[in-house]
Parts: C-alpha cells; structure tokens; sequence
C-alpha cells in the first residue's frame, strides 16, 4: 500500500482524512463562505455591467457552496459510521433553520448581503454540531483548539 505524501492542509486532517480541530473546521467553514460571497460579488457584478440584471440581486446563499464541500468531505471521511448521516441532517436542519432567522432578521439589505449573512450563520451552526455530534456519537477525542 502506498503512503500518502505529507502536505500542509487547511484545515488539517488526521490518517482518515478528518478534520481534526473545531477551531480549524469553523475557520475554514468561515473563509469559504467569504471567498464565495466574493466570486459571488463578482459574477454579480459581471452580469450587472453587461445589463442581466442589477449589482446584490444574487442570492448570497451560494456564498454557502465552498463549505458545504468540506462538509461533504468531512462527511466522507466518516464512512463506516452509519450515524453520521443523522449527526449531518440535524446539523443540517439546525443550521438552514437558524441561518433562515438570521437572514430574515437583515431582510431589508440586498439578497446578496441578506443570503450572505444566513449562510455565514448556517456554517457556524453546522460546524460545532457536526464535529461535536459525531466525536461524541462514535466515541472518539474531542479537540477544540489548533495545535
């Protein structure tokens, strides 16, 4: 069997590809969703100055596509674990429903910023609930920091 190579990962990963610090997962979760909000930005304003439509019209949940990737991931690297899948729809759930309140609360701002804002909040929500579920539903070590 062929080792893999030793790389420098954000977040970092133990032998079977998990995430190992909350503190890692909640700032790459964060990071993704505003190098998202900004590729959003820009295809928004892209098709703003070609007249498709107006600047913050885009629904700034799309900010929310480069987390929901390294969820998924995460989720993979769990394989063998049948809870997973219930740990992931109730941080699911938790985190759409808490991210809906708080765009709602921020309404008035354009969907972009509006959206932007809920899926800021849904990757907070999802990111402890997710790492903290399935550690203490499989039994293994809880680590909170980065070391």
């Amino acid at each position: 069997m062929a080792e893999k190579s030793v790389s420098q990962v954000f977040p970092r990963r133990d032998a079977d590809g998990r995430v190992i610090s909350l503190v890692e997962l909640v700032a790459a979760a964060l990071l993704g969703t505003l190098v998202g909000l900004a590729a959003l930005a820009l295809i928004d304003g892209i098709f703003a100055l070609i007249g498709l439509g107006s600047f913050g019209r885009a629904s700034g949940w799309l900010a929310l596509i480069l987390p929901a990737l390294l969820f998924f991931d995460d989720l993979r690297a769990w394989r063998g674990y049948g809870v997973r899948i219930l740990v992931a729809l109730v941080g699911t759930g938790l985190a759409i429903g808490i991210g809906l309140i708080a765009a709602a609360l921020v309404s008035a701002l354009p969907p972009m910023v509006s959206g932007a804002v809920g899926a800021a909040v849904a990757a907070l929500v999802y990111s402890p609930v997710w790492f903290v579920g399935i550690r203490w539903l499989t039994g293994h070590r809880i680590e909170m920091g980065s070391q």
